[in-house]
């Protein structure tokens, strides 16, 4: 079965109409005798919309219930039964209620066109998934609703509804878009000119996108390479010379003649991959050609010209922007140049000759790489230099038997020997020599540099020749295995340089030191100048005597303004530049994630101190305000005169103002030993301490009443400071006393173990789970309890600090049978233990 056929009606916002062109369409086509029915259709009781609707067969929707309401939703499975030849489906982005099978209408519209029923859909611009950042940025307002653009992509037909952005307010102002009471705020916000006009653009950008390339499959489908030129695409040709961001400008004022033109720049490599531009070069220009609103793009091809064109007509380029030749006028006598060919086959394509200061300055060549190294030259040379008189020698022995074409051929084996051992400069002194000596001894009239017959000469020409074709096709030979042994190897040290990137390996110094290994240098150095007027200074170096100047080092390479990096070792090849590239990019990118890091590193302490600050001013603000609050009003009751209270109730209201400023006290005190634990000023007075002195005072302080004391009489004295140790555990037994249920007493013991005493008070409460326990001790943090209603959350955080302060530790246990014990361990009093007053444990 044929898959039916999607027409969309795209409109820039709501009210343009496009749920009334949908309709008007289905009555057109319900005149004609096509089968049509309504799948699902929004009218927001709009009286001229539910008026298209009379005569048209609505198939019932689908009722759903969500969260105890119901909702109505397209019937797909009805519509399918229905098997009508068109079905309306509005709002073609709407979001399902969940429950009813697909997520997204538009998903059930594909298998209503799976079913080979044609559909006729709505949708705005902003529930398009690529434009719904842009659609909130300019108006306020999060779409939620959204499809992917591939879903209009694939529509056979997409038409815009199209309103003025006035005429559209002019609809809204006559009620004809949303109800009187909507229709002030509407105006005011979504449906200002400006958002209306932004709304508007991005509707017609993205249709022209949809047409390119329905303009473009038509032109592949009927094989048209023609160009059309429907709209301006001008193609800028880059060498990767100087000259190339003069015509990339030149090609930009182009292009903004025509609004809407498009800016495309490519480069054509060497199919071999052997020769072409610096890769640092095409980089800046790229930047140049997108920081301009362009693209950038890149095809091979021996053929420059024959490429160029072939890339221009694939883009349906109207214009080509193209350099004046570098060569000079004597090289274009010789061949035209690629600016001419490309003019004289360019055909519909209108073709641009820029002038630049680069033309006709000549075309700057490389250095030509020997294809075979100096030694092997040398050797060469030396086995011409006394080969050729031992063969000659050799060869006048054998005569008669051995005549003259025989001759020729041993010669013609020498060359080729020595061609193969010392390249194409030794074979050609070879060649020369061999003919002379041939000449000379070989061919009548012998001793004579004259040639009798014509065969002998036609002969020794040939030889000639042969000889100088076998030098230079090994000497070719042998540069480009040279070529691409060190491509090989270069590309060897590109992939592992990629892959210390992947592996997250970006240290500065491990970077310039791979460098150094990998080219066997002296010393790499990364110099940096903040600003134009400044010198040099060194920011990583690894190696020998690093240098201070980049005119310093054997050879320098620039990294942005900035940054350069030198070298000192040996003067590096120009065939080597592209890897040394490669490593001075990552050698800037390894510098700028260090400083990142550090950067990170010093905002930390300065983060931390925020939250911190944030957190106390959340939590304060209660804690101060509700026994302030307490005490304020307890005091005023005490002070008014209208009411005569009775002892009772007066002694009742005192005790509330005293427990209220009591809690205010210990919150400020708290408060104060934080800030100074963090500030590192806190003052400690240790001193021989006896714990079951501290802990009755810990206890009168809290006025506790459900707590269990169990203490040796004859425990060792610890070293602690008294005011310091009492606060920590009137921490400690208040947070047990807040967790303990009632009827689950707070046990109070203490032990020795061997150089300490740990002190344990013990709950009966939940707990707190192991992995949660380090989290117990933040300041600010109460576990399950983020608003901190019941405290600043200082207590844990405090009672740690203090005692670590003090030399000891603070350590969360389970307790036995359930709730947490919370073990403060302190060192014992190096002068031993008091002397026990009387035995047993005391009790509270």
């Amino acid at each position: 079965m044929a898959r039916g056929q999607l027409r969309v009606y795209l409109g820039a916002a709501p009210g343009v109409g496009k749920t009334y062109a949908m309709l008007s369409e289905a009555r057109r086509r319900c005149e004609r005798g096509t089968d049509v029915v309504v799948g699902y259709v929004e009218t927001h009781d709009r009286p001229r919309t539910e008026a298209l609707l009379d005569g048209l067969e609505i198939v019932p929707r689908r009722r759903l219930t969500y969260r105890e309401t119901e909702f109505t939703e397209l019937d797909t499975a009805a519509v399918i039964a229905r098997a009508p030849a068109v079905v309306l489906v509005d709002e073609l982005a709407h979001t399902n209620v969940p429950g009813g099978g697909h997520a997204k209408r538009w998903q059930d519209v594909d298998d209503i066109l799976d079913a080979g029923i044609d559909v006729i859909s709505t949708l705005n611009i902003q529930h398009l998934e690529s434009v719904n950042d842009v659609v909130e940025q300019i108006t306020g307002v999060a779409q939620r609703e959204t499809l992917p653009d591939e879903v209009v992509r694939r529509a056979d037909q997409v038409e815009l509804v199209d309103m003025a952005p006035e005429a559209l307010r002019r609809r809204m102002a006559h009620g004809n878009v949303y109800r009187p009471e909507k229709v002030d705020a509407a105006l005011s916000n979504y449906f200002r000119v400006g958002n209306l006009t932004a709304l508007r653009e991005l509707a017609l950008l993205w249709l022209a996108g949809k047409v390119d390339e329905q303009l473009d499959r038509y032109r592949a489908d009927h094989g048209i390479v023609g160009t059309w030129e429907a709209r301006e695409r001008i193609v800028v040709a880059l060498t990767g010379g100087p000259e190339g961001a003069t015509l990339l400008r030149r090609a930009t004022r182009i292009a903004a003649r025509s609004k809407g033109s498009d800016l495309l720049a490519v480069h054509v490599a060497r199919g071999d991959g052997l020769t072409g531009a610096r890769p640092k070069d095409l980089a800046r220009q790229r930047q140049i050609v997108e920081g301009l609103g362009g693209t950038y793009h890149q095809v091979v091809g021996d053929d420059v010209p024959r490429a160029l064109l072939d890339f221009a007509r694939g883009v349906n380029a109207t214009q080509l922007v193209l350099g004046v030749s570098r060569r000079g006028r004597f090289a274009q006598l010789l061949r035209p140049g690629i600016g001419v060919t490309t003019t004289a086959r360019s055909g519909s394509i209108d073709v641009h000759m820029v002038t630049h200061d680069q033309a006709r300055r000549g075309v700057p060549r490389p250095g030509r790489e020997q294809g075979v190294s100096v030694s092997r030259r040398l050797s060469g040379f030396l086995l011409a230099l006394f080969g050729l008189p031992l063969l000659t020698y050799g060869l006048l022995a054998a005569r008669p038997a051995i005549t003259l074409p025989s001759d020729i051929l041993f010669f013609l084996a020498a060359v080729v020997a020595i061609a193969l051992v010392g390249g194409m400069w030794p074979a050609l002194v070879t060649a020369v020599v061999g003919f002379l000596l041939l000449n000379w001894y070989f061919t009548p009239p012998v001793h004579k540099l004259t040639i009798a017959e014509q065969e002998n000469l036609i002969a020794l020409a040939v030889f000639v020749l042969v000889g100088v074709g076998v030098s230079i096709v090994v000497d070719r030979a042998a540069r480009r295995s040279r070529e691409a042994a060190r491509l090989g190897a270069e590309a060897e040290v590109l992939s592992t340089l990629a892959g210390d990137v992947l592996r997250g390996e970006h240290a500065l110094d491990a970077v310039l030191r791979r460098l150094r290994e990998t080219f066997g240098l002296t010393s790499v150095t990364l110099l940096e100048r903040p600003a134009a007027d400044e010198g040099w200074r060194i920011v990583a170096t690894v190696g020998g005597r690093p240098c201070a100047t980049p005119g310093e080092g054997d050879a320098e390479i620039p990294v942005g303004d900035d940054l350069t990096l030198a070298i000192r070792g040996r003067p590096m090849p120009a065939g080597d530049r592209r890897v040394l590239e490669a490593f001075a990019v990552q050698a800037a990118g390894a510098l700028r994630q260090q400083r990142l890091r550090a950067e990170a590193e010093k905002a930390r302490p300065l983060e931390a101190a925020d939250r911190m600050r944030t957190a106390l001013l959340n939590a304060v603000s209660h804690d101060l305000r509700t026994p302030l609050a307490s005490a304020k009003a307890a005091t005023d009751s005490l002070s008014s005169t209208s009411i005569a209270w009775t002892d009772e109730e007066r002694a009742e209201l005192l005790d509330t103002a005293r427990q209220s400023l009591d809690r205010l006290d210990r919150l400020v005190a708290n408060l104060l030993d934080m800030s100074r634990l963090q500030a590192g000023v806190l003052g400690i007075a240790a001193r021989p301490l006896a714990l079951d002195e501290v802990v009755p005072r810990a206890l009168d302080d809290l006025g506790a009443g459900d707590v269990s004391v169990l203490l040796d009489t004859d425990l060792p004295e610890v070293e602690a400071d008294p005011a310091l140790l009492e606060r920590v555990l009137v921490n400690l037994i208040a947070n047990a006393l807040r967790h303990s249920p009632p009827g689950g007493p707070v046990l109070i013991t203490a032990s020795p173990i061997r150089d300490r005493v740990e002190l344990r008070i013990a709950d009966r409460g939940p707990g707190i789970p192991p992995r949660e326990r380090e989290r117990a001790f933040l300041p600010f943090q109460r576990l399950g309890d983020r608003d901190n209603h019941t405290g600043v959350g200082l207590g844990l955080a405090l009672a740690r600090g203090l005692t670590e302060a003090m030399g000891g530790e603070l350590i969360p246990e389970d307790t036995p049978g359930g709730g947490l014990t919370m073990i403060v361990s302190l060192p014992v009093h190096s002068t031993g233990g008091r002397k026990p007053d009387d035995a047993g444990p005391r009790g509270r």
